[in-house]
């Protein structure tokens, strides 16, 4: 669930961070373990001019637990902090504690190759006559196949 609507396409220098709540599910496999899964959508990055690489850092995430009055173990309902919606299709807020976890790694960085500068002339001319011979191409199909009636 997206906090905010956001252009998905924008290039990464015209977009800004954005929070993503993700509901986990409990593992059939394991009666304490949950499973969640985030899709990474790598955004456009603007050309280099050396290396054909940009970092990408993804912060550790906030572990939010939901804190049930009727749920007493917990112990946590006069600590909830953050206010979220209770489930994925749900409208009505709800109270979540923020949990402290210890992390595997600091941070997660991701490697993500982007263009050169000094490509930019050869892929702009290299386009451009693909697009040219495409179009003459599908003119020629139109004209020659194409049924016309007026």
């Amino acid at each position: 669930m997206l906090s905010e609507s956001f252009n998905i396409e924008a290039p990464n220098y015209l977009s800004k961070e954005s929070a993503v709540l993700i509901y986990a599910r409990q593992d059939a496999q394991c009666i304490d373990c949950f499973q969640a899964s985030l899709p990474v959508h790598y955004r456009y990055h603007r050309p280099h001019r050396k290396d054909g690489d940009t970092l990408i850092v993804i912060n550790n995430p906030d572990l939010l637990m939901y804190c049930d009055q009727e749920f007493p173990v917990l112990k946590c309902w006069g600590q909830s902090e953050v206010a979220a919606p209770c489930a994925l299709k749900s409208e009505e807020m709800c109270r979540w504690k923020n949990m402290q976890y210890k992390s595997i790694r600091k941070n997660l960085t991701l490697q993500v190759p982007v263009g050169l500068t000094i490509h930019t002339s050869l892929v702009c001319s290299v386009t451009l006559l693909i697009t040219i011979l495409c179009s003459s191409l599908i003119l020629v199909a139109v004209f020659k196949y194409g049924h016309f009636s007026l």
